[in-house]
């Protein structure tokens, strides 16, 4: 691997990722993106994976590079320890630098000593004041991160988790849109009952919503269903 210097490194990481396309999907399509990134661009990294934490907190494992990765992180998830938990919670990079002579996460550590994994860097995803997970690189040997490969792999993330961010605002959007046009083809069949009302029973709007209101109520069901079901009646009796 050729070096480059910091602000060639930033350049890459910018060039590779400002592609994806924000409402395209997440996982299918910014993620896989990210583990090739980071397999390419961290010295040391022999396997890589990403940790994205949902909306109770939970942390999960979206994306691996391989079985290696996946079952690392496993590891860490059943023991309830180890440098990706601490990278969310902390809000910090975490580094180990040989996993067996690790001793803060010691239920962890031995466990993936025994699949290989002599060295880690996790690095949190981290948009704003929200933590979206973390990204984690493995090595084989000990020793196998440096200062360069804390910071190539900060880059990434940094960029990686703008993205993130941005692509579950506009997923929230999307469902934020889709609820508001339900909302508005629920007012407009409630609309055009309350017409019908009007032209039937010759009452005035007040009254014909009054109305469709004390329907709801006595079927127990929604204004918009009640108001759909007039509506589908009116049409069968028109000639």
């Amino acid at each position: 691997m050729d070096l480059l210097s910091p602000s060639e490194e930033l350049s890459l990481v910018i060039a590779r990722t400002s592609g994806v396309l924000l409402t395209g999907d997440v996982v299918g399509v910014l993620l896989p993106m990210l583990l090739e990134l980071v397999l390419e661009t961290v010295p040391g990294a022999d396997s890589c994976a990403v940790t994205v934490v949902d909306g109770a907190g939970r942390p999960a494992t979206t994306a691996a590079s391989d079985a290696v990765a996946a079952r690392a992180d496993a590891v860490q998830y059943t023991a309830g320890e180890g440098p990706c938990l601490a990278a969310v919670t902390r809000r910090a990079r975490s580094v180990v630098h040989d996993t067996r002579e690790e001793t803060r996460w010691p239920l962890w550590a031995g466990d993936v000593a025994a699949l290989g994994v002599r060295s880690v860097l996790s690095v949190p995803l981290v948009a704003g004041d929200e933590v979206l997970g973390a990204v984690k690189v493995y090595g084989r040997a000990p020793h196998a991160f440096d200062l360069r490969s804390e910071r190539v792999l900060a880059l990434t993330a940094a960029q990686a988790a703008l993205l993130l961010a941005e692509a579950r605002a506009a997923d929230r959007g999307r469902h934020l849109s889709a609820g508001l046009k339900a909302a508005l083809r629920h007012r407009d069949v409630v609309n055009t009952a309350r017409g019908v009302l009007i032209g039937r029973d010759h009452v005035d709007e007040e009254t014909a919503v009054e109305v469709l209101a004390a329907l709801a109520q006595r079927e127990g069901r929604p204004l918009h269903v009640v108001a759909r079901s007039l509506v589908d009646a009116a049409t069968r009796r028109r000639p």
